[in-house]
């Protein structure tokens, strides 16, 4: 998702960059569209015209400061990746602190695929989320119209995250899934 919305507003940025150093290149090039080449984006009337106004520069103080802290939580957002995207698995009964390195997506991938095997889940979508030495699942869930929501979630408690949590040496393996069923067309009665 966030993803998407990146690109979406990247995107959007750009074009209006783009159309704004193209405008101003036409207009040093001598290509104004809107008037003479030697014309101004705003006249001094514009530029004068709400100066006098006790709202105008609190105003645009605080669209810009509302603009910069949009800025800066939009690229803080970009570095905070909750994923995991290894688990250090002990080595077992060596004592030599040996291990191997499970990772991340892996896990995901397997307990997806276990999870859509499930009997009524028409679909899963798992992320292995922080912190690192006790992760949490999030499963979201597409379920059949013939699924019967509490076997499915003792099942998937009982055998898909207990195995994973086991394969994984993990003491614990919280999870935390979101149901919703899948839209089906109305059988045919005749």
């Amino acid at each position: 998702m966030r993803t998407a919305v990146n690109r979406l507003l990247l995107g959007l940025t750009g074009l209006v960059l783009l159309a704004v150093g193209l405008a101003v290149l036409a207009g040093g090039l001598g290509h104004w569209p809107y008037g003479s080449a030697h014309d101004v984006l705003l006249s001094a009337a514009a530029r004068r015209r709400y100066r006098g106004e006790d709202w105008w520069w609190p105003t645009v103080i605080g669209v810009l400061g509302v603009v910069v802290l949009v800025a800066l939580w939009w690229l803080l957002a970009q570095f905070r990746d909750r994923r995991i995207r290894q688990i250090h698995v002990d080595g077992g009964d060596s004592g030599d602190g040996q291990g191997v390195v499970l990772r991340g997506r892996a896990l995901e991938n397997i307990v997806a695929a276990e999870t859509e095997s499930l009997p009524g889940v028409a679909h899963a979508h798992v992320a292995l989320t922080t912190p690192r030495d006790a992760p949490t699942v999030r499963l979201l869930l597409a379920l059949a119209p013939h699924a019967d929501p509490g076997a499915l979630l003792t099942e998937l408690d009982t055998c898909v995250l207990e195995r994973a949590r086991a394969s994984a040496g993990l003491p614990a393996l919280p999870a935390e899934a979101r149901l919703r069923a899948v839209s089906h067309r109305a059988s045919r009665v005749s």
